[in-house]
């Protein structure tokens, strides 16, 4: 970890423990360490968007406050080019670390940063472009991390995704084990000898 910052090396050392100490307890009741999305707001979100995101972001963000949400900004700033897996990563590991129940990240498309977002331990990042794939993503497959398009997705739009991320509660029963099998393959994929 040379040449890290000594706050994201502890934080790394911080995930790496949990991740550890969750494969040698072995599995849980419940598929997923990271607490589910409440419907009602309250809670921590964290937020982020590349350059072609930034405006999108800036406007979700500001409807999240007005709604009570508490928002994590982890970028960017402006308009400037930068690049959407440091944003995504950064969103994820507020998720995954337990700082905030929940992450939005906002690029062009909205698959970069959920491919970024979902190398992370304990995300399930889910790119969603109408209501139906914000429902599903949360009812079946419990995500917590949501990733938009700005170059597909319209103002308007994106706020009803976001809304109906937002107040979609887990479905648990038949979608349980499917979710624990994707618990499985992150966790054989984050032992040493896979």
């Amino acid at each position: 970890m040379a040449g890290m910052g000594s706050e994201l090396e502890s934080e790394v050392r911080e995930l790496v423990t949990t991740v550890l100490t969750r494969m040698l307890d072995g599995p849980t009741a419940d598929p997923s360490p990271v607490d589910p999305v409440p419907a009602d707001p309250g809670g921590r979100i964290a937020i982020g968007a590349d350059h072609g995101g930034f405006e999108l972001k800036q406007d979700i963000k500001a409807k999240l406050v007005d709604a009570g949400w508490t928002v994590e900004d982890c970028g960017t700033d402006d308009t400037s080019a930068c690049d959407y897996p440091t944003l995504a990563h950064s969103v994820a590991r507020q998720v995954a670390m337990g700082r905030c129940i929940a992450g939005i990240m906002i690029d062009g498309a909205g698959i970069g940063s959920a491919m970024a977002a979902n190398k992370v331990p304990r995300v399930r990042a889910a790119a969603c472009y109408d209501l139906s794939t914000a429902r599903n993503s949360r009812e079946h497959n419990r995500a917590n991390v949501l990733t938009l398009g700005a170059g597909l997705t319209g103002a308007a739009l994106a706020w009803q995704i976001v809304q109906e991320w937002l107040g979609t509660p887990w479905g648990s029963g038949r979608h349980h084990r499917r979710v624990a099998l994707i618990d499985e393959i992150e966790a054989t994929y984050s032992r040493s000898d896979a």
